[in-house]
């Protein structure tokens, strides 16, 4: 039984070596821009350590560069983190866990690409050791990248360090694009979404104008993005 396990965890972090490779340079990212923002190399790699959340950490130092308070901060990655209270809901349906602090590590602990391993592997090699050793190695490459980031920002010239802000526009069109091709309402309801918060930004500071524009967009889209399955089985049906 123990052999099952230790088989099934390791398993679990040989299908996650190419999402380390893939951590490593996002982190290090955020972290130069981090220390670019003036956060000390400690805080930098205590918010890895305890958000563990790519996107958000990055869009919240680029918050942070825009003189954000830490309401709006807060109310911003909390919006753009509401999608993993559904993926965690479909690994728990599809890994049953009944132990109540495995549960909280596995909540914590999913990443976009982690839900992607978990609910595309067999029903039969997927279970709570599975999840762990996809853990292991997500959470590792991340916080490993911040630790590179930090030291390497001690290193590279302020001019290269500085110029990785580009990163958090980079890895946002990195998450629309593959979603938007080929979809025309999705790609309305993201350019709407801009539009909006470009006027909102000309009334309010700008880290409240993504808060809002981003609800709003999200109104908007659950009205006229239509479910890829549903137009699948619409199809079918004709």
């Amino acid at each position: 039984m123990q052999s099952n396990k230790l088989r099934s965890y390791i398993y679990g972090m040989k299908k996650s070596i190419p999402v380390f490779f893939g951590f490593l340079p996002v982190a290090i990212t955020f972290a130069l821009m981090a220390v670019g923002q003036g956060m000390s190399a400690v805080e930098t790699v205590c918010m890895s350590v305890f958000v563990f959340a790519g996107a958000s950490q990055i869009m919240a130092v680029g918050m942070l560069g825009t003189g954000a308070g830490a309401l709006s901060i807060v109310l911003a990655t909390f919006v753009l983190n509401l999608r993993h209270v559904i993926m965690s809901t479909c690994i728990f349906r599809k890994i049953k866990i009944k132990n109540a602090l495995l549960k909280l590590l596995g909540g914590m602990s999913v990443t976009d690409e982690g839900f992607a391993l978990i609910t595309t592997e067999d029903d039969g090699k997927c279970d709570v050791f599975f999840m762990l050793g996809i853990i292991t190695v997500t959470y590792l490459s991340w916080v490993l990248g911040t630790v590179v980031g930090v030291v390497a920002s001690n290193v590279l010239p302020k001019i290269v360090a500085d110029s990785f802000g580009i990163a958090l526009y980079a890895l946002f069109i990195a998450l629309i694009v593959p979603d938007v091709k080929g979809n025309f309402k999705l790609f309305l309801t993201v350019v709407i979404t801009a539009i909006i918060n470009t006027v909102l930004c000309v009334f309010m500071e700008s880290s409240w104008a993504i808060i809002i524009s981003t609800l709003v967009g999200a109104a908007i889209g659950t009205f006229i993005v239509n479910d890829g399955n549903e137009n699948t089985e619409t199809e079918v049906a004709a």
